[in-house]
C-alpha cells in the first residue's frame, strides 16, 4: 500500500527551518507579525539584534514613535512569542 503524498507546504517548513540562521534576530522576525500584529508589522521590521537590544526600521517616523510609546506591552509579547527573555530593549529608527 502507498502512503499519500505529503502537501509541498510540509516539505517547504523543513526545508526553511534547516535554512533559516539560529540567531536571536532570525527569530524575531519568524514571530514578528504574529506578536507585533499585521499593522505595525506593515510598517516597521526588525533589522538587528545585539545583546537583547532589537533595532526595529520603521517606514515612517510616527510609526518609531509609536513604538517607542508601546514597548513595553510589544516587548511582552515578543519574548512570550519567542519562548524565553531574548530582548529587553526596543530601539526604533527610520529607513
Amino acid at each position: 500500500m502507498r502512503i499519500a503524498p505529503r502537501p509541498l507546504s510540509t516539505a517547504l517548513d523543513a526545508l526553511t527551518a534547516t535554512l533559516a540562521p539560529a540567531t536571536t534576530l532570525a527569530h524575531v522576525q519568524e514571530v514578528w507579525e504574529r506578536a507585533a500584529g499585521p499593522a505595525v508589522a506593515a510598517a516597521a521590521r526588525p533589522t538587528a539584534e545585539r545583546n537583547g537590544v532589537l533595532t526595529v526600521t520603521c517606514a515612517a517616523a510616527v510609526w518609531a514613535q509609536e513604538l517607542d510609546l508601546m514597548a513595553a506591552e510589544l516587548l511582552a509579547r515578543l519574548n512570550a512569542a519567542l519562548g524565553e527573555e531574548a530582548i529587553r530593549e526596543l530601539r526604533c529608527r527610520t529607513g
